[in-house]
């Protein structure tokens, strides 16, 4: 595996394990042998393998994939022996000095603590009206000690025993969601048994839990690209019904998730400033009301995200005031990641809009005109793509 870029057989096999996991917890679940925790499978362990400390100790990686590459070894060996009965001693010979050479990581190192909902997934896809309820939520139950930014820094966080996390860093971002609602909903406590934060459980609703946690993604991509122009996590294409043409259905954003790069558009009441529609992504619209302004030319857009909504939340994102975000682009790649942003007032596109990079490239990609700077990002965009851990597995 020296061989091979971290990256490739890293994600293989956190996937395998993500994927182990879940069957086993399904299987549980199916026989009876675990229960629901908030209307989803409960895990019924108290420790999981624990992917996030595999990506940054590649040594105990490695060691793991071994380990399973002999087991896998082993039972071909197994089953072979069941069928050649002439050569059945030494094949299970072989198969036992297989596991027994095995570099076995040490469980204290692989496992990791879990709670019951550690597997759930969100019910909200990420979407427009779920962050915008998780706004207002966490204006009234989290902002007094996390701060309006999401920095720790609230007007209640100095009068605390230990100085509240900030929401904002890629260490919080990267927990599992299933765990994170947990400690919303069950609070917090340090080593001593103290309570470090509140239990929500009996004031906040399933939903307005997983709506708060959508928030805090939108909030943390905000403060950093307010801060450092970048975002600390990926992003996905916040979901949200869209009209493509006066007469037709509104249907869901998701669709264009995975395969069809977006470029939102905030509207500036300028048509005049409105790019031109491009064959290479889907052009969607934002306004303030969620209405399509009469008179727009075709040839400049014809999809507008129709929830009021839409218009404060793709804002909070890009890290600017609602009243400031008219003329902002954002581009989602292929896979519904939101990957770039385009200012107001900028000619062109550039790398330094680059706001979520995936830190390594999966390829060369083909050398772009030197005056096209779009073309350039969007052949960046396809050549990394985000391989985004949360949790310690691939999404």
């Amino acid at each position: 595996m020296n061989g091979l870029p971290a990256q490739a057989w890293l994600n293989t096999l956190l996937v395998l394990l993500q994927n182990a996991q879940l069957a086993l917890l399904r299987l549980c679940h199916a026989l009876g042998l675990s229960g629901d925790a908030h209307g989803q499978p409960a895990w019924p362990w108290a420790r999981r393998i624990a992917g996030e400390t595999l990506l940054i100790d590649l040594g105990l990686a490695r060691q793991l994939a071994w380990s399973l590459g002999a087991t896998v070894f082993a039972l071909a060996l197994m089953t072979l022996a069941i069928a050649w009965c002439r050569h059945r001693g030494g094949l299970l010979a072989v198969a036992a000095l297989a596991l027994v050479v095995a570099p076995w990581p040490s469980p204290s190192l692989l496992l990791g603590s879990a709670a019951p909902t550690s597997f759930h997934t969100s019910p909200t896809q990420f979407s427009v009206d779920a962050i915008a309820l998780g706004a207002t939520v966490y204006a009234q139950r989290c902002a007094s000690c996390h701060g309006n930014d999401g920095r720790g820094e609230g007007p209640l966080a100095a009068s605390l025993k230990r100085w509240p996390p900030t929401l904002v860093g890629p260490l919080l971002a990267r927990r599992a969601d299933g765990e994170l609602f947990w400690h919303v909903v069950n609070g917090m406590r340090d080593a001593n048994g103290e309570p470090t934060m509140p239990a929500f459980g009996a004031t906040l609703s399933d939903a307005d839990t997983w709506a708060v946690l959508d928030y805090m993604k939108a909030l943390a991509a905000g403060s950093g690209a307010a801060a450092n122009g970048s975002w600390p996590v990926p992003l996905p294409l916040p979901d949200t019904l869209v009209q493509c043409g006066a007469d037709a259905l509104p249907l869901p954003l998701a669709q264009w998730r995975g395969g069809q790069r977006v470029r939102v558009v905030a509207f500036n009441g300028d048509p005049a400033s409105l790019p031109m529609l491009d064959p290479r992504f889907q052009t969607l619209l934002l306004t303030r009301d969620g209405t399509l302004p009469a008179g727009l030319p075709r040839f400049r857009t014809n999809c507008v995200a129709v929830s009021a909504q839409a218009w404060a939340v793709y804002a909070q994102i890009a890290g600017v005031p609602a009243n400031r975000l008219g003329g902002t682009e954002l581009l989602a790649d292929r896979g519904g990641w939101l990957r770039a942003r385009g200012t107001p007032g900028t000619r062109g596109w550039s790398d330094t809009d680059m706001v979520c990079r995936s830190g390594a490239a999966a390829g060369t990609p083909r050398e772009a005109p030197r005056a096209d700077g779009l073309t350039a990002l969007l052949l960046r965009m396809d050549a990394e793509p985000v391989r985004f851990v949360k949790g310690g597995f691939v999404h």
